[in-house]
């Protein structure tokens, strides 16, 4: 496995990226897999699939197999238990070739701290079993009942923490079965769409309703009505006093006097009246090519955040005060040509009262 990733590193010249990660992986598996079809037939039976047990229909006399493309590389007739072997051991060790990346993928996707350790050993081990009996039934009617039987008289008894782990369960059935009908191609297609799918879903935290209500928007009401002063105050005094604990209130005072300090004295403008929310790879040249473009385009701006995510992008959140004569199209673009690849999503939520609430990014 160490060697397997340094190789990794050494193509990917020490990306970070799992796109980049899985992409070099598989290309080293087609340029191996591309090398054992050529000097063996039987890698490619195995991939385009063709039984293992089939039997030319007539005999080959040598004249018509010289005529024929058949001697290629260690292209010698192989004696049938021989090449039955050989074939068994091409299926499963490119079944763990497509279960380990999806392994991976499992182990990296992972939206709390911790993966389950019992799932990725399954993840490799299932398909194995699942191809062997696949294998083993083949068109036997009778054995396809007997495995029936079996399976029937064992109970297993496991709760799965997460939905998802169901469906990389049922991915690594798919590809055991694809690897007992010997179509190792289709079992390469649905692991290396599936990886690259869930990656992307993964990376830009597909799921997230466009619908939702902005921070603006969603906390609007609650800090008017705490704010009001005396009797017209819907939350007294007393429901709070009984809400908080001491640690609480002097966590809220210290964060509402970094507010104050933001906002800005009463009677006054608002310093800042938006929020800017970008994603990047690389921050450092991010926060430079952005701030170039907020002083054209901004009365003032603040950076507030820097979000790093593991083997994600990181989020960065600024406070700005856009000029009235600039939209919020022609922020975006300014930050975009600025900034140009340095950023990956760019959005932009106004304050409540002042312009529209852009909930969708650009």
């Amino acid at each position: 496995m160490h060697v397997l990733k340094r190789t990794i590193d050494f193509i990917t010249v020490g990306a970070g990226s799992p796109i980049r990660r899985l992409v070099a992986y598989y290309a080293a598996l087609a340029v191996i897999v591309g090398v054992l079809v050529y000097f063996f037939p039987i890698v490619d039976r195995v991939l385009g699939g063709a039984a293992l047990d089939a039997t030319p229909s007539r005999s080959m006399v040598l004249e018509d197999g010289l005529k024929g493309d058949t001697v290629r590389g260690v292209a010698a007739e192989l004696p049938p238990r021989l090449d039955l072997a050989l074939g068994t051991l091409v299926i499963l060790l490119g079944v763990v070739a497509l279960m380990l990346p999806v392994s991976w993928v499992y182990m990296a996707t992972r939206y709390n701290k911790s993966h389950d350790q019992q799932v990725a050993q399954i993840l490799i081990f299932l398909p194995l079993v699942v191809a062997g009996i696949v294998l083993v039934v083949q068109n036997s009617l009778a054995l396809a009942f007997s495995l029936a039987g079996v399976v029937a008289a064992v109970r297993f008894r496991s709760t799965l923490r997460d939905a998802r782990d169901l469906v990389f369960i049922f991915l690594a059935i798919a590809v055991g079965f694809a690897g007992g009908v010997q179509s190792m191609i289709l079992a390469a297609i649905v692991s290396m769409l599936f990886n690259f799918i869930l990656i992307l879903t993964w990376r830009y935290d597909f799921g997230r309703s466009v619908l939702d209500p902005t921070a603006a928007g969603q906390w609007n009401l609650p800090l008017k009505e705490l704010s009001k002063e005396g009797a017209k105050s819907t939350v007294p005094d007393r429901e709070l006093v009984i809400a908080l604990d001491q640690k609480q209130v002097h966590n809220l005072s210290e964060r509402f006097d970094r507010v104050r300090k933001l906002v800005g004295p009463p009677g006054k403008k608002a310093r800042y009246n938006a929020i800017l929310i970008l994603t990047a790879e690389n921050v450092t040249e991010a926060q430079t090519k952005v701030a170039d473009a907020l002083d054209q385009v901004t009365r003032r701006w603040r950076l507030d955040e820097v979000v790093t995510n593991v083997g994600k992008p990181s989020e960065l959140s600024y406070l700005v005060k856009v000029r009235k004569a600039v939209s919020r199209d022609d922020l975006l673009t300014a930050v975009r040509v600025e900034a140009g690849s340095a950023i990956l999503t760019a959005d932009l939520q106004f304050a409540v009262g002042t312009r529209v609430s852009a909930e969708a990014g650009a």
